[in-house]
């Protein structure tokens, strides 16, 4: 299912779509265990599934599994929505609400009303706790967020903060993301855009603490963590000395990555090595890693995939775009634009582009090595397709590229990984793609803030001067040592088959939202029956790691 996930508008399916989990059908399956388990739960924790946007369709099935599921381990659950009260948000994209709509307010006759009906037709068939946005706001506070949205000086909204919380931060995030870029220099609607963003959180912000005044929360359990409304709801709590647990969807398939107090995204960058060092190694678990790695070529066993039809064909390749296969080869493997800005705090360097640049420069001097840039296909094929593409921004400083420098193109079909694996080490920025090279025994130089940073495996830099301190090592003439190829296949089984958990009853479809919720008794949702779903609760509701023990449980390997 190439990109489907990705390349999906999220929340497009509308209720009652066929493809929209039917919770009251669900429910009937064993709706005496619904009763009792609610019953049950009016003492138990309080816990907060922050949904929020509930047109976020592949959000909100997720999300109200957790609330089904977490109510059968007898915790009260309450849920929480927007109501059409956002005048921006995570669901609008340049690409689909123009900035007119922004600026007139009219975002409420364009998108919320759908949007608010697809999170209600998840949710209130449950019968829980529900709140919604516009009854936690007071006039005066949507008064306050206005004024403030309005008069706040341009150059402050990124580090704007109120009681303590980073509200610019996540509304400049939104912002970018709303533009699919990782600057604003070329959109001349930016600042409205902005400044309806910073509405939103302020907005986001009041309503979730007047919700965590009014509750004693346990835990809060929403999706991502960056971004507004999520990442608003997080700072919020966090200041609440509320328990926070952010997900998303995992590469493979019926498999989610959950973290503890913040986006995994920051999290997995210092989640200690002796989570996964100490793990017992077997031959099997060995070949488990290696089978599913080889399957990524292909995304056979997943459900983020960026190649519809992978070009392996290497030689023919080198010959088309002039690669000498027999000269030395060093990869670069690029970010999305706006998504490295985002997601990935700089490093070495302020942001991605400068990296580029600045590593561009030095190949330009090193004649003895060929430079292989491939720039990230999800520039065209994820969430949004970038408005920031990368190649314009270099020929912009390089309009003719020097003669060892080579770029593949984000729309090209060239297997990613067929390609790097005639490189003799490889460069990255942000890309989760080291976790794999590491694993196949390629040298990876790190440039920003990859996950396979910080683990006694790559070549890591925070500086300009030691990332140039390592590029004068290349080439280096051989693959990784048994002991750091051994610690490196650790991770990569650690990384996808321990922090990617499985839920047996997220069904994939072809379809939008790319799964279904699917069981025949409600009891499939109980204690004891899905450990992965045990998992996830234990870890909300009690703090522990989310950590799937997949060298005790085993791998359901997805074809």
């Amino acid at each position: 299912m190439a990109a489907k996930l990705l390349r999906g508008k999220f929340g497009t399916a509308l209720p009652p779509e066929p493809n929209l989990t039917d919770w009251t059908a669900l429910i009937e399956t064993n709706l005496p265990l619904w009763k009792a388990a609610k019953i049950a739960a009016e003492d138990g924790p309080n816990v907060l599934i922050a949904t929020a946007v509930g047109g976020l369709s592949a959000i909100s099935v997720l999300e109200s599994l957790l609330a089904v599921a977490l109510t059968l381990r007898g915790a009260k659950v309450h849920t929480l929505l927007c109501d059409q009260v956002l005048p921006a948000c995570l669901r609008i994209s340049q690409a689909t609400v123009a900035e007119s709509i922004l600026e007139n307010y009219q975002l409420p006759q364009v998108l919320c009303k759908n949007c608010f009906a697809t999170g209600q037709y998840l949710f209130n068939p449950l019968g829980l706790t529900h709140h919604v946005f516009s009854q936690l706001l007071s006039e005066a506070e949507r008064q306050q967020a206005q004024q403030i949205s309005k008069t706040l000086p341009l150059g402050a909204i990124p580090t704007y903060q109120i009681q303590g919380w980073n509200i610019g931060e996540h509304a400049y995030a939104g912002a970018l993301r709303y533009f699919a870029s990782g600057n604003l220099e070329n959109e001349p609607q930016s600042e409205i855009v902005v400044r309806r963003y910073l509405e939103g959180a302020l907005l986001t912000a009041f309503a979730t603490h007047r919700l965590l005044q009014t509750y004693n929360f346990q835990a809060a359990c929403f999706n991502h963590g960056i971004y507004s409304p999520p990442g608003i709801i997080g700072e919020v709590c966090r200041a609440e000395q509320v328990a926070v647990a952010n997900w998303s969807v995992a590469y493979r398939k019926r498999c989610f990555i959950f973290s503890h107090g913040d986006t995994y995204h920051h999290t997995l960058l210092d989640e200690p090595v002796e989570t996964w060092q100490k793990m017992p190694w077997t031959e099997k678990a060995e070949q488990s890693i290696l089978t599913y790695l080889k399957s990524r070529w292909q995304g056979t066993q997943d459900w983020i995939w960026f190649h519809e039809q992978p070009d392996e064909e290497m030689d023919r390749i080198a010959r088309e775009i002039g690669l000498d296969l027999s000269k030395p080869i060093i990869g670069m493997l690029t970010n999305v634009m706006w998504d490295a800005q985002l997601h990935y705090r700089a490093n070495a360097f302020p942001n991605m582009l400068s990296w580029v640049l600045q590593t561009l420069e030095y190949f330009s001097k090193r004649p003895d090595l060929q430079l292989l840039v491939r720039i990230h296909p999800a520039e065209i094929r994820g969430t949004m397709a970038s408005r920031q593409p990368l190649l314009p921004e270099i020929l912009k400083v390089w309009p003719e590229l020097p003669n060892n420098i080579f770029i593949v193109p984000p729309e090209s079909q060239v297997s990613t990984y067929a390609a790097m694996m005639h490189c003799d080490a490889v460069i990255i920025y942000g890309t989760k793609t080291g976790v794999e090279l590491t694993s196949m025994g390629i040298p990876v130089i790190v440039g920003g803030e990859a996950w396979i940073r910080n683990k006694g495996i790559t070549l890591d830099a925070s500086s300009p001067e030691e990332y140039f301190q390592h590029l004068n090592k290349l080439p280096f003439g051989q693959r990784l040592d048994a002991d750091t190829l051994q610690k490196a296949r650790k991770y990569a089984y650690h990384f996808f088959f321990r922090r990617m958990i499985p839920i047996q009853c997220m069904e994939p479809v072809q379809s939008w939202p790319p799964y279904a919720v699917k069981f025949d008794n409600l009891k499939a949702l109980s204690p004891g029956a899905d450990p992965g779903l045990d998992i996830i609760c234990d870890g909300i509701l009690s703090g522990n790691p989310f950590i799937y023990p997949a060298e005790e449980l085993g791998i359901e390997l997805n074809s």
